[in-house]
Formats: C-alpha cells, structure tokens, sequence
C-alpha cells in the first residue's frame, strides 16, 4: 500500500525521506481530495494483466512505454534527474506505473504545501493536469516505471509558475469545488 507524508523543508539530500516530525501521514482519501490517484496492481505480470489492460481500455490509455531510471541505463541521467526534480506541470494527466525499484512523486496539497508519495514495484499514479509535482528516485537509486499516455505521448513540463495554462486553470477549480 503506498504511503504518503507531508515534507519538511530540509534542503538535505532530495532522496531522503524528508518526514515531518512528528509525521503528518496522508491518506488516500486526502490524495483524492488533490485529484490523485492510485491503484495498487501486479508488476510481475503487467504483460498480461486483465486489470490494467482494463484500466488502459477504460481510460483510453492508448500509447505506453518503459523507462529505467538509473545511472547505468538512462542515457545523460544527472541531468534528467535534475529535471525530474524541478517543479513543474503537464497540461495532461501524468500516469505511471512502477514496475520495478522504488522513487518519490511529490505534489503541492490546496495550501501549497508538499506531500511526499512513496511509490515502490506494483503503485500506479495519475496526477491530474494542472498539478504541481516532480519526481526523485529514492536512495535505491533506481525504478522501472511504465509511462501512459491518451494518444499520442506529450513530454512538456511547464516549470512553476505556470498559473495562467487553462490545465492549471481547471484544477484549481476543482481544488476549489473538492473543498466545498
């Protein structure tokens, strides 16, 4: 089951933990509230797994591939991981899923606050268009993440701020709405 905490502010090692103290836990229901969300599903048979060939039917998941993040594999990695890391938004929902190793997605909560989401082999995760997010491997250093997309893939991250896209627009709307 994926875990979820809010961060402190350390500006120590990015793999880290970077747990409050005391913990503050977030809960899937609070994801949800954010427009996350999760689904735990079988990464040793993703190839022929009914559920997630139903969630990609469903869903309209149409185009996918595999990334392997780490020093050995992913071709000019400091710098992509750099990237990862910069605060950014998409102007589609971002979907992915670990099929193997172990990494952080944070997100922004409606206060503007980071939640750390532990994601380890088995987690898929949406985040909604418009949310600010990034991404760091844990201190593993590595995961195998599918990566699915609605038609064709858009790889553009729009580094905060980026408040005036109409995808940012809509989800503060729903942030807005969620809360009422």
């Amino acid at each position: 089951m994926v875990e979820a905490w809010y961060m402190d502010e350390s500006p120590e090692d990015q793999r880290a933990p970077h747990r409050l103290r005391p913990n503050r836990p977030v809960s899937l229901e609070q994801l949800r509230r954010l427009g996350v969300a999760y689904r735990k599903l079988d990464a040793d048979n993703y190839e022929t797994d009914p559920c997630l060939k139903e969630i990609r039917r469903a869903e309209n998941y149409s185009w996918m591939d595999i990334v392997t993040i780490h020093k050995d594999k992913l071709p000019n990695y400091e710098e992509k991981i750099k990237t990862f890391y910069e605060e950014h938004l998409h102007l589609d929902d971002e979907i992915r899923y670990i099929l193997d190793g172990s990494g952080y997605f944070d997100v922004r909560d409606k206060d503007d606050k980071w939640i750390r989401i532990s994601m380890e082999k088995g987690d898929m995760i949406t985040l909604p268009a418009g949310i600010y997010h990034r991404f760091t491997l844990d201190e593993n250093n590595y995961v195998k993440a599918m990566r699915l997309f609605v038609g064709e893939p858009v790889w553009t991250a729009y580094n905060r701020p980026a408040d005036d896209f109409p995808a940012r627009k809509q989800y503060m709307k729903f942030l807005t709405e969620e809360a009422q």
